[in-house]
């Protein structure tokens, strides 16, 4: 059996005289200056194991869950269970060994999953991921869903508004379920707009997306020029109350783009901007759909009373945890005259 030495980074193999078991320990797993790891010595199981301990030493979060998507991953599956039990028996190659140290050793430095595997599936389309990319999290296909109840009523080729398109998930799993859908996706982020783009290309919707780097903060008569008769809008915006930023994991700290994530003091800093704009993008029957905080609801309502015509909250739907988290906005007929931009 090869022993081995560990020189301030990944395990180096030397000789013969360490045992299999001693190699499974946790407190094996270092860093170490040699590129030569170790093959043949141990299986996809066992190094699945190794990660989950040494990740929960290090205190990662779900750190079964990251061992087993790092390792299906490089073994060319999208969960532990897609892979072949007799494959997770087998010696892992020089080759797999290397790329399962390197990708572990970056959640080990807390980068997200979504990162380090560089691809996450959303509903039924598997996207590209990069930092500082927003990552598209559960609640959100919830929303997608609420959305693909109103758009398949509507005849016709309507038209889909989404602010904040991160990697474009949303504006994305849309198209893919409705092939009658156009869709204008918008973010403040150059990367975002990047990915996006990446994204509908290799996913093949690039002819029914259009997408552009446009700030609804910062430059309002854009968006107006870009986007009218929109049946829908769409976002899941930054929506974290300021003073909650300092309390999130560490994945999200280090790694996501704290734009779209700090919606300001209150969280509607965005939120504000996009209703704002909404009667003038809207076609008379549109609906505004947004993913919020469980606090806004009532806030968003008592705003649009005071500072928005011809827009009014008309549902609060609860996530799978029974929060109230999507507002549904629907826009009033405007008997003939037009809304002023606040």
């Amino acid at each position: 059996m090869w022993s081995k030495s560990v020189i301030r980074g990944y395990i180096c193999l030397v000789g013969r005289s360490a045992g299999l078991k001693e190699y499974l320990s946790p407190c094996a797993v270092r860093p170490c200056s040699s590129q030569a790891l170790p093959s043949g010595i141990i299986n996809a199981r066992q190094a699945v194991d190794i990660w989950r301990k040494r990740f929960e030493l290090n205190s990662v979060t779900e750190p079964d869950l990251s061992s087993q998507y790092i390792i299906a991953h490089v073994l060319g599956a999208k969960t532990i269970e897609g892979v072949k039990q007799v494959k997770m028996s087998e010696f892992l190659t020089q080759e797999e060994t290397q790329r399962i140290w390197k990708l572990c050793k970056k959640r080990l430095a807390r980068m997200p999953v979504q990162y380090v595997i560089e691809e996450w599936d959303f509903r039924d389309v598997t996207l590209k991921m990069k930092p500082p990319v927003f990552i598209p999290r559960p609640e959100t296909e919830e929303l997608v869903e609420l959305v693909l109840t109103d758009l398949q009523r509507k005849t016709g080729s309507p038209l889909c508004l989404e602010v904040g398109c991160g990697s474009g998930a949303i504006s994305l799993s849309l198209l893919k379920h409705l092939p009658q859908l156009r869709a204008i996706a918008l973010d403040q982020s150059v990367e975002a707009v990047e990915l996006t783009r990446e994204n509908a290309l290799r996913l093949g919707l690039q002819d029914r997306l259009k997408v552009y780097h446009v700030d609804v903060t910062k430059d309002a008569e854009t968006v107006l020029n870009l986007c009218s008769n929109v049946a829908v809008l769409v976002s899941n915006p930054p929506y974290l109350f300021s003073e909650d930023m300092p309390s999130l994991e560490p994945e999200i700290l280090r790694f996501e783009d704290h734009a779209a994530l700090d919606g300001g003091k209150d969280g509607l800093k965005v939120i504000r901007e996009i209703l704002t704009l909404a009667p003038q993008i809207l076609s008379d029957d549109g609906c505004v759909y947004l993913e919020v905080d469980p606090r806004h609801p009532q806030l968003i309502r008592d705003w649009l009373e005071v500072n928005v015509e011809w827009l009014r909250l008309a549902e609060t739907r609860h996530d799978i945890t029974s929060r109230p988290r999507f507002c549904i906005l629907r826009k009033d007929k405007p008997n003939g005259r037009k809304p002023h931009l606040g």
